[in-house]
């Protein structure tokens, strides 16, 4: 099995924002990850709405949006009307959970549910038939460029038990840090789909940073 590819645009040329979509357009990559910060629940601000919405303009890639904010249940029907295919909040963000997922999967994209370093898997568990995509971050969000928590692999482990013992069809993405090193060995525990910023867009050539991810089998 090889692993979907999610590079994350928030480490891109953001003046240069349009070619460096089109850039992912022209690579393996299965999707362009949009990271949504506002200062907030995390301490970085990067884009919002009408971004997103340039992005999908020139994107052939779908969009899978991760909100880092607070209240995101008031956003979600925005960022699908600017194209979002997936939108993944944050369990620390929703006091409803079950509620937002749903809204999310009545607009009709895929619903994923993110944790933090320090979140346990335990609190997806009646929630987790609802669930497309689990995001694990392997950093602490807010900042792209950080070191991968090595924690993370024994969390996707655990976490691709849960799912196995639950019988759902949810995928887990790993996002933060994710570089040839490590990639090989989250695919190994069960990580479906791998977000990559700097170490994609700080390559020499970026194209074939994303074949060399996606050419990992197991």
């Amino acid at each position: 099995m090889n692993p979907q590819i999610a590079p994350s645009i928030l480490a891109a040329d953001f003046a240069n924002l349009q070619k460096e979509v089109e850039m992912l357009n022209a690579s393996a990559a299965d999707y362009i990850h949009v990271d949504i910060m506002d200062g907030v629940f995390v301490p970085n601000i990067s884009f919002g709405i009408p971004v997103t919405e340039a992005i999908h303009r020139h994107a052939t890639k779908p969009l899978d949006v991760h909100l880092m904010i607070v209240n995101p249940e008031l956003y979600v029907e925005d960022f699908v009307k600017a194209g979002a295919s997936i939108v993944t909040v944050h369990v620390e963000a929703c006091t409803h959970l079950h509620r937002t997922l749903q809204e999310i999967k009545r607009l009709g994209v895929s619903a994923g549910v993110a944790l933090n370093p320090h979140t346990p898997i335990e609190l997806l568990t009646e929630v987790l038939d609802e669930i497309d995509l689990v995001c694990v971050m392997s950093v602490n969000p807010g900042f792209g460029g950080q070191k991968f928590i090595e924690h993370s692999y024994a969390k996707v482990a655990n976490l691709k038990n849960l799912i196995l013992k639950k019988g759902t069809k949810t995928q887990i993405e790993v996002d933060g840090g994710v570089s040839e090193q490590n990639a090989k060995l989250l695919v190994e525990v069960g990580a479906d789909i791998l977000v990559a910023g700097s170490f994609v867009f700080k390559a020499a050539d970026p194209i074939a940073a994303i074949a060399s991810l996606k050419s990992i089998s197991i």
